[in-house]
C-alpha cells in the first residue's frame, strides 16, 4: 500500500492553513462593518467594475453560485448593492454597487490595508510580494 506523505506537507492542508490564518486577522474588521468574508469579497470584485453578470461575479469571487443568491439578497436588503436586467440580454442579471456600497468599500479598504502593512511587517513585504506571487503562478499553472 502506498504512503501518504505526512499531513503537514499536504498542499491543500497547507492553503487552507494559511487562508484561516490570514483570514483570522480580517474577519474581526469586517465583522466591525457588518460583513462576511464572502459579503467582502462580493463586494471588493463588484468595487472594480460598474456592472457583473452573477455568474461572472460567482466566479471572480469564487463562491458557489447557490452561495451567493443568498449572499446577494443580503447585500441588496441592506442596501448596498443593486440588481438590473442586461440591456441586450433581459435574461442575465447585472449586478453592481449602490452608493452605500461603494462608500462602505471605501471605508473598509484604508482597514484592510493596515492588516496589510501589519503583515509586511511580520513577514517583510517582499517575502509577501514573493509568496503571493507564487500562489498566482500556482494557480495559473493548475487551472490553466
Amino acid at each position: 500500500m502506498a504512503r501518504l506523505r505526512d499531513i503537514n506537507r499536504s498542499l491543500p492542508m497547507q492553503l487552507l492553513l494559511a487562508r484561516e490564518s490570514s483570514m483570522s486577522l480580517f474577519r474581526p474588521m469586517l465583522r466591525s462593518f457588518g460583513l462576511t468574508d464572502q459579503q467582502w469579497r462580493v463586494i471588493r470584485v463588484l468595487a472594480s467594475r460598474d456592472k457583473l453578470e452573477a455568474y461572472e461575479l460567482a466566479t471572480q469571487s469564487i463562491i458557489l453560485p447557490p452561495s451567493l443568491t443568498r449572499i446577494l439578497k443580503n447585500l441588496e436588503e441592506g442596501g448596498l448593492l443593486s440588481r438590473s436586467s442586461d440591456p441586450s440580454d433581459q435574461r442575465k442579471v447585472l449586478i453592481s454597487l449602490t452608493r452605500k456600497g461603494r462608500k462602505v468599500y471605501q471605508q473598509v479598504v484604508p482597514e484592510s490595508e493596515k492588516i496589510y502593512r501589519a503583515l509586511e511587517a511580520k513577514i517583510g513585504s517582499a517575502e509577501l510580494d514573493d509568496f503571493l506571487s507564487k500562489l498566482v503562478s500556482l494557480n495559473d499553472r493548475l487551472t490553466g
